[in-house]
């Protein structure tokens, strides 16, 4: 049986066994009503389960949820794991223990002695033959709960939709249980009282349809139940037997080397999975999903040994292209070595949930061919220097809200602010020509926010806000750079230095904005109406053509997918300004 198919068996049966419990936690929580709006409830629902149909699938998925769950724990080559899957663990270990004896008091006395188990018949063998169990019973509805809720949370916490839902699940997770004791716990206090009326006692009694003595039906469910118990606690000890037996085993066969970053290596037994390996030795690694290969958070990168590690299987093949993973790139729950191999992890052990999320290649690295746009303010030292630091925080707070949102309106992606500057990237997800059409949007769109800033802070200013523009496009790698919270989806190589490069010329030539010809050219812009000058730029050996926009607000307007690259020629003359235009001035 396929590891992902065993995983779907135990999804699909604990989906069935966790309807069931919340079914029958709402029939007890009807207990904070009356004991006759519980008895009605148990008619519902025992319509719905006690059918052979229902019986075969609710006691099909009981077992095969315990016989996946065994096999689950049998294929893990380590019990190192993460505290919550340890606690659901645990949780679900008690279960046979507590719930055996209400199990056969109930289902099996009906089946076997036709017992009439209704809710007056359980309460009363709790409240007034067995008291002590009642503590038990509680019990068993919290642990019951609580393995269910954890699996349901680790199933769930994948989904898209589960952070905006969570909440209200939690809170519904709170209130089901304690609704099911308060209306368990008020009728068995009532039915506590009424059991001292003899009278009453005995037709209860009577309703229930003893055909054999109760001692023996006592003896036969607690003496069964202990034969269930003890059964559950040889298997575990053989399952735990087998296991160290296969670890002695294991460490005299042949040994392969999983190599890690910073000189870490860990000898393993062939086909053991580099996460297994990596927690044998106590390296911290990504997991969210906890190894169940949904999650892709463990994925690794595989510096050496490609050539010698068997293939991807289909869900190890599906969640990879999910997240646009390169070939070189495997997930470590799924990935079982049989030689030597060097693997260097992609995501810090602290990972959360969203990583696993679908992704775009590009944010794996890749180079692609994009549009950059840097601008930053003129004269701004001079401003500051001059206003109380709220006065600053507050200007360039308004200031990169009007460039972020000309960014984001144009389609282009906010790289980052340094210091007054910001820089844009555009076409990452598209290409090159939209990309270039959406970089002249967004510098005429930013043009305008300041425009409309100087406005707005008028009466603040000693002199306008000017701003500088350098736009370039070619070749960069683009992709997920930095550290922790620090992580942002950035372009390093020699486009993004030209960008900059030009944005520091508008100072030279005293214009807001400096624009490649290669950027006009693949946005089909007509620029013909501005100068071009040659330039050279620091880092490049061959001159190149750009344009000097006075402002930018003049550019123009391009359709995407309208317009096409056009073959230049010749000199070109200044464009006359707009009668509300100002030449820039040198801030040098």
């Amino acid at each position: 049986m396929g590891t992902g198919l065993t995983r779907n068996l135990r999804l699909g049966s604990g989906l069935v066994l966790f309807t069931f419990v919340c079914m029958h936690f709402i029939n007890h929580a009807l207990g904070n009503i009356s004991l006759q709006a519980m008895e009605a409830g148990r008619e519902v629902f025992t319509a719905i389960w006690r059918n052979w149909p229902a019986t075969i699938l609710l006691y099909g998925a009981m077992l095969l949820h315990i016989l996946t769950a065994l096999l689950a724990i049998w294929r893990r080559r380590t019990l190192r794991m993460s505290r919550s899957e340890a606690v659901q663990i645990v949780l679900a270990l008690c279960i046979p223990f507590l719930l055996s004896v209400h199990i056969l008091a109930t289902r099996g006395l009906h089946e076997l002695f036709g017992i009439n188990d209704s809710y007056l018949y359980e309460i009363i063998s709790i409240w007034v033959f067995e008291p002590l169990y009642g503590w038990t019973t509680a019990a068993a509805v919290l642990i019951v709960w609580g393995h269910g809720c954890l699996g349901m949370h680790h199933w769930l916490r994948l989904k898209p939709w589960y952070d905006r839902a969570r909440v209200w699940l939690f809170v519904s997770a709170l209130l089901l249980p304690a609704l099911a004791l308060s209306g368990y716990a008020g009728v068995g206090k009532q039915i506590a009282l009424l059991a001292r009326d003899q009278a009453w006692m005995n037709a209860a009694i009577a309703s229930f349809k003893f055909s054999v003595p109760i001692a023996e039906l006592k003896g036969f469910a607690f003496g069964t139940a202990d034969y269930v118990q003890i059964g559950v606690a040889v298997v575990l000890a053989l399952l735990l037997l087998g296991r160290w037996l296969r670890h002695l085993l294991a460490r005299r066969g042949a040994r392969i080397t999983i190599a890690y970053p910073d000189g870490q290596e860990v000898a393993v037994e062939p086909g053991l999975s580099v996460l297994d390996a990596s927690r044998l030795a106590g390296i911290a690694h990504a997991s969210v999903c906890g190894g169940r290969g949904r999650c892709s958070t463990c994925r690794v990168r595989i510096a050496d040994g490609l050539s010698a590690l068997p293939g991807a299987g289909d869900d190890e093949r599906k969640v990879l292209a999910r997240v646009g993973a390169p070939d070189s790139v495997r997930l470590a729950c799924q990935l079982r070595p049989v030689a030597d191999v060097a693997v260097v992890p992609l995501l810090p052990p602290n990972v959360a949930v969203q990583s696993g999320a679908p992704r775009p290649n590009y944010l794996q690295g890749s180079e692609r061919e994009i549009a950059v746009l840097f601008a930053d303010l003129r004269s701004f030292t001079q401003f500051s220097e001059s206003k109380l630091p709220y006065d600053v925080v507050f200007a360039l707070n308004q200031y990169f809200r009007g460039m972020g949102q000309a960014v984001e309106a144009a389609g282009g992606h906010l790289d980052k602010f340094i210091g007054d500057g910001v820089m844009a990237l555009f076409g990452v997800q598209s290409d090159l020509e939209t990309g270039c059409r959406q970089a002249l949007a967004a510098a005429a769109g930013m043009a305008q926010a300041l425009e409309h800033l100087n406005h707005q802070l008028r009466h603040d200013l000693e002199q306008p806000l000017r701003m500088g523009i350098g736009i370039h496009a070619g070749p960069a790698i683009v992709g997920e750079m930095g550290y922790g919270a620090a992580t942002t989806v950035t372009a390093i190589g020699d486009t993004v230095n030209t960008a900059s490069r030009l944005e520091t010329m508008t100072k030279e030539f005293a214009v807001q904005a400096v624009i490649s010809d290669f950027v006009a050219a693949r946005a089909g812009a007509d620029l013909s109406a501005f100068e071009v000058r040659e330039v050279t730029v620091r880092g490049r050996a061959e001159a190149m053509a750009v344009h000097l926009i006075a402002d930018a607000r003049d550019l123009p307007q391009t359709e995407a997918g309208a317009a096409k690259p056009r073959r230049r020629g010749g000199r070109v003359r200044v464009k006359a300004p707009r009668a509300h235009s100002k030449k820039m001035r040198s801030d040098s």
